[in-house]
């Protein structure tokens, strides 16, 4: 780090987002690997891989990566691919450390940077990118890029707009989603519902839960029509399809944001949506903790619900033999809506850490592309139901053995690239965005337990976030 100013900065930003507390999506329902989906190229996994010794020999350079996958993907996918990345060239060694949660990485990160302990390459959550870049403590791997002329053709466009600011790519995607709808087919099937046209908008979704919403002779709802966790992620996913900003100056893409633009008419009549239905006793809530409405739905307590496009392999192995699951793009207010705008990504990328050795920054480099391989992208699909962000992945044998097993991925393939590629669906680039998201929680819970109007409630929290915008604006030193 150059410069007790920078320093000075660096820190004094890091403590005005110490109050960091939720990832960006869900991650993927830990499961048992699909049997014979690993290409003969692939070392077989065993229960428990672990990373062989450093080897001792001149020349080989040793560098870290740190990672918030837990479960199989920690357990098995991460080891498997870096094991296979030391094994595949003599240069570089890479050790994987679990680091806990995007917010625990992030806090050693801080840590690391006054104790000098830093990694070569950093998984964060998509929503710490403009953080990131303000900190200016990675090397924008547009450097690289350029530098060599690797080619990003083959990269989903979609998915590299959200990590790309002012023109430069920051970071490589790494675990890529999008929320998608989730409906048990055979509930669709005996409430007299076409499963094979599950609803688009707003108000055919509404439709469907009154048909779906089953009660006991008490009165009881036995069956609920669907159910929202109450995630900021998916305010944050509504709104866009919706057509609605998050920040001002288009998201903060075209300029620095300096407020919260969230308490549109296109936010207040997301809230009013989801109000109304909650009220007519159609939509449960289930919390906040997403792992509880999936829940509810694989118990046959709720009919449709929304998550990760991440979440898929988990829900699919967990409702075998109970109910078949089927797959809807996000519904949207309208059907002009799909033309306007969709999903933004979710997920994370990796980072490459300035404060590191060139050799270390060169090796950090080649593990970044390796990550991004057809091959590696294929197999990590399979893994942890994530995007592959290389569309070269789908014609890998893993990628297609998989996508036959779980067909139900295709609507999140064709959701992504249904979205135009436009300020809605490159996402909110704001510093503040992991307060945001819990401010909007707040906001949600209080909607629906009758604390005030969706009007009300979101322009209070939007009040909050600008505030909280405003105070980290001056922290680094930045000016609209």
């Amino acid at each position: 780090m150059k410069g007790s100013k920078q320093v000075f900065v660096i820190l004094s930003a890091l403590l005005v987002l110490s109050m960091v507390l939720s990832a960006c999506a869900p991650t993927a329902t830990p499961t048992a690997k699909p049997a014979g989906q690993v290409a003969p190229t692939q070392p077989v996994v065993v229960e428990e891989p672990t990373a062989t010794a450093v080897p001792a020999v001149a020349g080989v350079t040793k560098m870290t990566f740190w990672h918030s996958m837990g479960g199989d993907i920690g357990g098995k996918a991460i080891p498997q691919i870096t094991n296979e990345f030391n094994s595949s060239q003599d240069k570089c060694y890479v050790v994987y450390t679990y680091q806990g949660t995007y917010d625990d990485s992030l806090n050693k990160l801080k840590a690391g940077l006054q104790s000098g302990d830093t990694p070569s390459v950093i998984q964060l959550f998509d929503i710490a990118t403009r953080l990131m870049v303000d900190l200016d403590v990675a090397i924008p791997v547009q450097t690289y890029i350029d530098k060599e002329g690797y080619d990003v053709s083959d990269l989903e466009p979609n998915v590299l707009a959200y990590y790309t600011v002012e023109g430069k790519q920051y970071s490589m995607p790494f675990n890529s989603s999008t929320p998608m709808l989730y409906y048990n087919v055979d509930a669709f099937k005996a409430a007299g519902l076409d499963p094979a046209n599950p609803p688009r908008t707003f108000e055919e979704f509404t439709e469907a839960a009154r048909k779906l919403t089953i009660k006991d002779a008490s009165g009881a709802v036995t069956q609920y029509g669907g159910a929202f966790a109450v995630y900021g992620w998916f305010f944050e996913q509504l709104l866009a399809v919706s057509g609605g900003f998050y920040a001002d100056n288009e998201n903060g893409r075209s300029g620095l944001a300096t407020k919260a633009t969230f308490n549109s008419p296109e936010g207040v009549a997301v809230l009013d949506w989801w109000k109304a239905m909650y009220d007519e006793g159609i939509l449960a809530n289930y919390g906040r903790t997403t792992v509880d409405t999936r829940s509810a739905f694989i118990a046959g307590q709720t009919a449709m619900i929304l998550e990760s496009t991440a979440a898929l392999r988990g829900l699919m192995d967990s409702s075998a033999g109970k109910f078949e699951i089927g797959t809807a793009f996000l519904p949207r207010p309208n059907e002009a809506a799909f033309d306007i705008s969709g999903t933004v990504i979710g997920g994370g990328s990796v980072w490459m850490i300035k404060d590191r050795p060139q050799a270390e920054q060169d090796c950090a480099w080649e593990f970044i592309k390796f990550l991004a391989s057809p091959q590696q992208q294929a197999y990590w699909q399979t893994m942890s139901g994530y995007f592959p962000i290389r569309k070269a992945a789908y014609e890998n044998q893993l990628s297609v053995d998989w996508r036959a097993k779980y067909p139900q991925f295709q609507t999140a393939i064709d959701q992504l690239h249904a979205a135009p590629n436009n300020r809605f669906t490159q996402g909110g680039l704001i510093g503040v965005f992991p307060t945001a998201r819990q401010t909007i929680e707040g906001a949600i819970e209080e909607v629906l337990a009758g604390k005030g109007s969706s009007q009300e409630v979101l322009d209070k929290a939007a009040a909050a976030v600008t505030l909280a915008i405003e105070e980290y604006n001056v922290s680094m030193g930045l000016t609209p």
